[in-house]
This record gives structure tokens, sequence and C-alpha cells, in this order.
């Protein structure tokens, strides 16, 4: 987003130091009620004279704990609608009023809970135009969800060969798994589904780069990669037999980490009613 809806001067403040590894960025967005459209955000930002103070609380903030600013998404004043007054800030994470703490989740992901409470952030750390951000947020999200369909997509062409190399190397009943041809019809399922998933993907990430419009394109791509790393997850277990629960092997670990990446960034059905909005189901 900074480099998007920056000034001139936070792209030079930020940009080079984000490059290089010295700073780390995260998004905080989400709140209590998990809504990803404008109606969900209430964390408020108040102007007091050349700043704002911000108060509320934000959840599921990805590395919160382990970064330098957070681009918080905030509520600046009560429109005609939701959609109005949204602004997003630059807000130093080790600022006074800012508390972090990490959320156990069952992936071991550093998920965290961050409460803002009388942090002021001066004026000038006000990323893009004030009551103007939510097109910041939509583009963000889009550009989110595409890197986060790529990271399962990672996984998945991870989930696949290891899982068809302990098939050849398992022995039961004096013959290697792969020789069961129910085991060899899944496993040809599971390589259906990751190829499948590449071609919606790449196709996502190639429109992106491309600066097209591919809103339907990124929720295609993220919706069935939510569905089918769960899925190959699953099958990995399955064909694991119990060594599958252990968690000295991996697949318990794929398991629980493709259920926190199917929610991040716009879970299954919301990529749904995008959509179904894109091809014209939705007014």
């Amino acid at each position: 987003p900074i480099l998007d809806a920056g000034s001139e001067e936070q792209k030079k403040e930020f940009l080079p130091k984000i490059a290089n590894g010295e700073l780390i960025f995260t998004l905080a967005l989400l709140e209590a009620d998990d809504i990803h459209d404008a109606s969900g955000i209430a964390v408020k930002a108040a102007p007091k004279d050349d700043s704002f103070i911000i108060n509320g609380t934000k959840l599921f903030v990805e590395q919160a704990i382990n970064a330098d600013y957070m681009i918080v998404v905030t509520r600046t004043r009560e429109g005609a609608s939701p959609e109005d007054g949204i602004t997003l800030f630059i807000v130093d994470a080790k600022a006074p009023g800012v508390h972090c703490e990490v959320i156990p989740t069952i992936g071991m992901e550093k998920l965290c809970e961050v409460s803002f409470k009388d942090v002021a952030v001066p004026k000038k750390n006000i990323l893009g135009e004030l009551d103007k951000g939510l097109p910041i947020v939509s583009k963000v999200m889009e550009r989110a969800a595409i890197a986060k369909a790529s990271e399962s997509l990672g996984a998945m062409d991870g989930i696949v060969p290891m899982t068809n190399d302990y098939l050849k190397d398992r022995v039961q009943y004096d013959e290697p798994l792969a020789r069961f041809q129910a085991l060899q019809h899944i496993m040809a399922d599971m390589f259906i589904s990751l190829t499948t998933s590449k071609y919606l993907v790449y196709k996502a990430v190639w429109m992106e780069s491309e600066g097209l419009p591919c809103a339907k394109e990124v929720a295609m791509a993220k919706s069935y990669v939510n569905q089918n790393y769960k899925e190959l997850s699953r099958l990995m277990i399955r064909l694991y037999g119990a060594n599958g629960t252990h968690r000295e092997f991996k697949p318990g670990l794929y398991y629980r980490r493709a259920k926190a990446a199917s929610i991040a960034f716009g879970d299954t059905g919301l990529q749904r009613e995008k959509i179904a909005s894109a091809i014209g189901l939705v007014s």
C-alpha cells in the first residue's frame, strides 16, 4: 500500500528499508466480528492538534509481535455509508499505548491481538487520503489474497510429492503402499488438484503483475486453493495412517496450517461472494 498510496516522503523513508529487510510491516484490519468489509471497522482515530488518537482492538494481526510498523485501518468519521470515513495510518508498533499479545493457534502462527489505547499518530503518517482509504484496503486485500494463495500452493506442492514418495517407501503386507490401486487413485486425484490449482494461481498472479483487472481471478484462485489445501492435507494424513498424527511427521502441521491459510484474507465463502458479484449475480 505504501508503494501505491504513500506520499513521496513515506516512500523514501520506508520502502528501501522494507526491501532490504530492515523494517517489518504488517496489516491490522480485522476486528472482533471478523467482518472483511467496511462495516466491520470500528477502531476509532480522532483528530487532536497535529495528530490522531487511535483507540480500539485489532485481531489476527500477522507477526505483530515482531513488526516495526503496522498499517492500521481505522474509522475517522461516521459517514452516510460504512464505506465512508475509512483512513489508514502507519503506526509504530512499539509506540506508547500499543499492546500486542500472541493468540494461541493450532498452526502455531504468530497471529496477534493488538490493542490501541490513546495512541498518538502524526498526521503525516496518514496513508493515502483522509476518510478515503477503502479503495486502498480493497487493493491490499486482493494482493494479499493471491499472495496467501501462492503460499498455500507452495505447501500443496510439498504435500503431493512427499505423500507420493511415502507411498513408494512404506511397506505393508510385504508390498509398498503404492501398489494398492485404491491408494493410487487417491494419489492421482491429489496430482489433479495440485495441477488445476497451479493454473488458477498462476493466471491470477500474472494478471496482477501486469496490472490487469483480476478481482474475479484472484477470488477463484483463493477459493479453489482454500478447499484443495485442506483436502490435500487431510488426504496426506489418511495415506500416512497412524504416522500422519505424530508430531515428528509433517502431515499434521500441514493440516493445521491449511485451516489458518483458508481464513486469511478472505475465506471460501467470501471469495465465492466476490465471484458471484463479478459474474453479475449480486447487485
